[in-house]
């Protein structure tokens, strides 16, 4: 019998807006490319969500893939505020579940930066039973410690979780741990596919 739900949160929850926000920073599409090609698509990036490099650390790692675009990188990252966004569904789905007597969590990978700057996108997990974010914890989706620190700390039966994210990798993760997974597509097929398990 399923009692908890268990979510991701970026493009789940919340939209991850990386590519508009930089739009709005006034990047074009070839700068935007190379300023993610050396932050984001880096190690570096994963190190800064598992919160073992500080912010100034990040940075110096960044440039150090292509030093030429340093100030453009500095630019990007002198603010998070705006990476993260608001789904219209989110509130009503929480308030549903919450309704029918599930109790909420989230696991998520979250750079502590997107955390700080961002929080005002992702104060619903006020309402949440619990949460798990990666820096944390130093360990990043799809890790099978994650899920275990999860289920650990708030004392959890895995089968008796559901898991949805929208990187297949990290539900599969998951579901070798017992829990039900859904790969997160889109609100209206996640919520159907849900309701069809809780059933």
């Amino acid at each position: 019998m399923i009692k908890n739900i268990v979510f991701d949160i970026s493009n789940v929850l919340a939209p991850f807006r990386y590519k508009e926000f930089l739009v709005e920073k006034g990047f074009d599409a070839a700068m935007i490319k190379r300023i993610i090609k050396a932050s984001a698509m880096t190690p570096y990036w994963t190190e800064f969500e598992k919160g073992k490099l500080s912010y100034d650390e990040a940075m110096a790692a960044f440039v150090s893939t292509d030093p030429d675009i340093a100030d453009e990188l500095h630019k990007a990252y002198a603010s998070c505020s705006g990476i993260m966004g608001r789904y219209d569904y989110t509130e009503g789905w929480i308030d549903a579940l919450k309704t029918a007597g599930y109790k909420l969590y989230c696991i998520t990978n979250f750079t502590p930066a997107g955390y700080e700057q961002c929080y005002e996108s992702i104060s619903f997990i006020e309402r949440f039973d619990g949460c798990v974010f990666s820096f944390r914890e130093g360990i990043v989706k799809p890790d099978p410690e994650i899920y275990k620190t999860l289920l650990r700390r708030y004392n959890l039966i895995a089968e008796e979780c559901v898991f949805i994210d929208d990187t297949e990798e990290n539900v599969l993760s998951a579901q070798k741990l017992g829990m039900e997974g859904i790969v997160f597509t889109g609100y209206e097929d996640a919520a159907a596919r849900l309701d069809r398990i809780l059933k």
